[in-house]
């Protein structure tokens, strides 16, 4: 019997209400010995009554009490609606532990969900996904994957390799039986040719659902005084960066985000790059040259009048990673001068033009309504699943061309069935599961 659990279900600030939550086959009776009524439920119910420090009364609430196994847990829960004072909901926290119940740890309500069978485990990702939602498009990608639809896509590819592999078992073990199904390498090839073009979309998907779901970083990169705050200024539509015609002002990592099309945009100001005796503005360089590595995209900035030795190293450093061109002051002077060989952007930060940049952005995503109303497998973990399997799927397929041995087959798919199963948690691997639940915050 596991213990019963009590925490806090909303943030532990002064507000109108707060939601205590208790789970387990002692949540009944703990309440019992608090509340003004007994709790003896065979269905979930609502109750109003008073929550009592023996004769004292701690607060009038709303009680909803919900008999296993429906509730979210699977267990008999209660949830006590309380007033929202810090005061009144630690005091009847502290009731709560003084008659039997422990302190839930991090995302412990929702991992026994998934012990309980209530969700798997790509469910239970998508309520920390939607709780940290920052937009409408975010939170509908992780409704999506909450109501099952994301799951529904590792069907196929689990129900075909289970046929496989039962297959292959039983004319490995039963030879002599003639009127069995026969596996040959025809039929390897193209179950595997099948699922690999499959898994490749759902990669393909899954990558554009993860920046519907996460955004992106785009660090804004340049040598000193090109107008890089600027533009992070006109992108935010507020005067985050101190814009300053001293060369040099920016010397640390300064953040801004705003939404594009649904997209949540993380933006990086950093530090002019150039050539700097100054240790300070030495630091804030080698920090821009850490963002640009990182970042998903780069903004490189060049001052609309020239195009010098120092510009030139600052293309150098990323012409391998996917960058924008941006000729800023265009204010200033009427004739481009192209000497970077690129595609370019003209933009005036300081007039707040900036529209063409932010198509160039929208185009860089590459993203349709398909993206935006389709299930994917958007989780960063999922889809490293994912790629490990159709890298097994690729190596069957080639090993099955070459007529290598079906004992051999058969442990590859296997392999590949068992990564299937821990997309969804089916093959109960309760470490990998209690690192996501150890992400929550206590109380979910």
């Amino acid at each position: 019997m596991l213990d019963t659990i009590v925490a806090l279900a909303t943030p532990p600030l002064r507000s109108a209400l707060a939601i205590i939550r208790l789970s387990g086959d002692e949540s009944f009776k703990i309440v019992s010995k608090v509340f003004s009524k007994e709790i003896n439920v065979t269905k979930s119910t609502i109750m109003h009554g008073y929550i009592k420090d023996n004769d004292e009364i701690i607060d009038e609430v709303v009680l909803l009490a919900y008999k296993g196994p429906n509730s979210f847990t699977g267990e008999d829960s209660v949830e006590i609606i309380s007033h929202g004072s810090p005061i009144i909901f630690n005091e009847i926290i502290e009731l709560a532990l003084k008659n039997g119940a422990r302190l839930a740890t991090r995302g412990e309500y929702t991992s026994r969900a998934y012990m309980n069978n209530k969700m798997d485990l790509i469910q239970a990702e998508s309520i920390n996904d939607l709780i940290n939602a920052e937009t409408k498009e975010s939170k509908k990608i992780s409704l999506m994957s909450l109501d099952g639809r994301t799951s529904s896509l590792i069907k196929p590819i689990k129900e075909d390799l289970g046929y496989l592999l039962s297959l292959i078992e039983v004319n490995i073990d039963y030879p002599e039986y003639e009127d069995l199904e026969e596996v040959n390498y025809e039929k390897i090839i193209e179950l595997m040719d099948k699922n690999i073009d499959y898994i490749r979309k759902l990669i393909k998907d899954g990558k554009k659902g993860n920046i519907i779901r996460d955004g992106i970083s785009i660090a804004i990169v340049g040598k000193p005084n090109v107008g890089k705050s600027s533009i992070l200024n006109a992108l935010i539509n507020e005067d985050k960066a101190i814009v300053s015609d001293i060369k040099g002002t920016t010397r640390d990592i300064v953040e801004g985000k705003f939404i594009l099309n649904g997209i949540l945009i993380n933006l990086f100001d950093t530090a002019g790059i150039r050539e700097s005796e100054d240790l300070i503005e030495g630091i804030g360089i080698n920090k821009s040259i850490d963002k640009l590595e990182k970042a998903d995209l780069i903004i490189a900035v060049f001052d609309n009048s020239n195009f010098d030795e120092e510009d030139q190293k600052i293309m150098d450093l990323i012409k391998d990673k996917k960058h924008i061109i941006v000729r800023n002051k265009t204010d200033l002077i009427s004739e481009k001068k192209d000497n970077s060989g690129e595609k370019e952007i003209n933009v005036s930060a300081l007039n707040k033009e900036v529209e063409e940049l932010k198509k160039a952005i929208l185009s860089f995503l590459s993203l349709d309504k398909e993206n935006y109303e389709n299930p994917s497998i958007s989780n960063v973990r999922e889809l490293g699943v994912l790629e490990s399997i159709l890298e097994i799927m690729e190596k069957v397929r080639l090993d099955a061309k070459n007529s290598v041995s079906l004992d051999l087959l058969s442990a590859d798919i296997k392999e590949m069935y068992l990564l299937v199963l821990s997309l969804t948690g089916e093959d109960h691997d309760f470490d990998i599961a209690s690192e996501i639940f150890s992400r929550f915050c206590v109380g979910k």
